[in-house]
């Protein structure tokens, strides 16, 4: 994909949305002192170049009750399944991204378990049959910050 050419306004529309992605485009518009449909035609056409690709809630996962949350590198029986093995990942609630890496593992993965126990019965009995010959895991005792991109301007 080509790099898309991000204008000061651009930069400015964006990082009020990344403080807050639901501020209104209005007042997005008055702070930046520009109408509010200049500000819904810059989000329309950052999404079409795919510089944006939505918006999300975030869950606070301890506050549902899932208290541990671990990272999972997959080595597989057979590395030709890879696609049907991602495929049945995604029927796994508790598993929250999957990444192709470079280096030791075929898959890695985040995934969220209420405690240590609750870990150990996704890793045996939701995991492993799919076709894992074993798996790495790494717990996370905190997250410490999780932050967007920085956005640029690039004229």
């Amino acid at each position: 994909m080509a790099r898309q050419q991000l204008d000061a306004l651009d930069v400015k529309i964006l990082g009020y949305l990344l403080e807050n992605a639901r501020r209104p485009f209005l007042e997005i518009a008055r702070e930046c002192k520009v109408s509010g449909a200049a500000v819904h035609q810059r989000m329309a056409r950052l999404q079409a170049l795919g510089i944006v690709k939505g918006s999300e809630l975030l869950i606070n996962a301890s506050a549902l009750g899932f208290d541990t949350c671990s990272y999972v590198g997959f080595f597989l029986k057979d590395p030709s399944r890879l696609n049907e093995v991602v495929e049945q990942l995604k029927d796994i609630p508790e598993v929250v991204e999957c990444h192709f890496t470079t280096g030791r593992y075929d898959l890695f993965i985040k995934l969220y378990a209420r405690n240590n126990d609750d870990l150990l019965n996704i890793i045996q009995n939701k995991l492993l049959c799919l076709g894992l010959a074993r798996t790495e895991s790494l717990i996370s005792f905190k997250e410490i910050f999780n932050r967007p991109l920085p956005v640029i301007c690039t004229d």
